[in-house]
């Protein structure tokens, strides 16, 4: 048996046209998908896509795919499902680094980037650092430093949007109305990992979320900005292909309970009933020793 787990995301700290084509930079956080794989009969109820990594992998490893047949996989997981919080990415991650694991084998994030988007667009969560990713076609992986200590009030809302769909919208003429705001979100992601500066960060984060509005509006947007400011917060950011958003804050300074009230007080709690205060965290699939 071999274990994995990989992050799931509060959406993603910067998406858009950046270097000629859509890339995204996705937020990882301390919320996992957890993949075991060992030998045994497929359960009933899996998940389609950690199936279609089993058997994308025993190709890429030059096996059969009728192995797939002798191999059962458990997930488990709570992240919620078409919010954009990278759920799919990180069970088809874990999935081929615990299956390749069990099967005496190890996956690069180059290897592992190109298994996923192999079979849909896939979040940057796989990567240890944060990475500008082209989510499509794994063509663009540029790391950036290790990026600076925040955390997150993750708004949950009960509207689920499969990524899926998203994708299939005409989007290449404001991605690219946009490219402009994003190429500067893309220069301050990497001076704020360079110079350890969250609020720099947040500063990116927020330039991304406000082109996202001519896409993907969130609802009670102005409001959750006023807030933002005028409780000092790093930033917002936002799923550009989800329902989910982030304040982003350092529990240690900011005053986290203050911020609950404000957002029931304000009646932003009727968009995002669930709120969850999370560490980001580096990305990266792990094994389990």
């Amino acid at each position: 048996m071999s274990v994995a787990r990989c992050p799931g995301s509060c959406g993603e700290l910067i998406q858009g046209w950046i270097l000629g084509s859509e890339k995204l930079i996705s937020c990882p956080i301390d919320w996992y998908s957890t993949v075991e794989v060992r030998d045994g009969a497929p359960l009933p109820n899996e998940r389609p896509l950690t199936r279609a990594m089993v058997e994308a992998l025993l190709i890429h490893f030059g096996y059969s795919r009728a192995i797939s047949a002798t191999l059962r996989i458990e997930v488990h997981s709570t992240l919620p499902i078409a919010k954009g919080m990278a759920s799919s990415t990180a069970d088809i991650a874990a999935t081929a680094v615990a299956a390749a694991h069990h099967l005496g084998h190890s996956l690069d994030e180059t290897a592992l980037a190109a298994l996923c988007v192999a079979l849909e667009p896939t979040d940057s969560t796989l990567f240890r650092q944060l990475t500008l990713f082209d989510h499509h076609h794994a063509g663009t992986q540029i790391a950036c430093a290790p990026a600076p200590h925040f955390d997150l009030l993750v708004l949950e809302s009960p509207v689920i949007l499969r990524t899926a769909d998203y994708h299939r919208l005409p989007r290449e003429a404001a991605l690219k109305a946009h490219s402009g705001a994003l190429q500067q979100a893309w220069d301050k992601v990497q001076n704020a990992c360079i110079q350890q500066d969250a609020s720099l960060l947040g500063e990116a984060a927020t330039l991304s979320a406000i082109a996202s509005q001519a896409l993907l509006p969130k609802p009670g947007f102005d409001a959750l900005m006023a807030l933002a400011e005028s409780c000092d917060l790093y930033g917002v950011n936002v799923a550009h292909s989800g329902s989910v958003v982030g304040l982003m804050l350092d529990r240690r300074y900011h005053d986290v309970e203050y911020l609950k009230w404000a957002l029931s007080q304000t009646k932003l709690t009727a968009h995002w009933p669930k709120q969850h205060l999370l560490r980001a965290v580096p990305g990266g699939v792990q094994l389990s020793t």
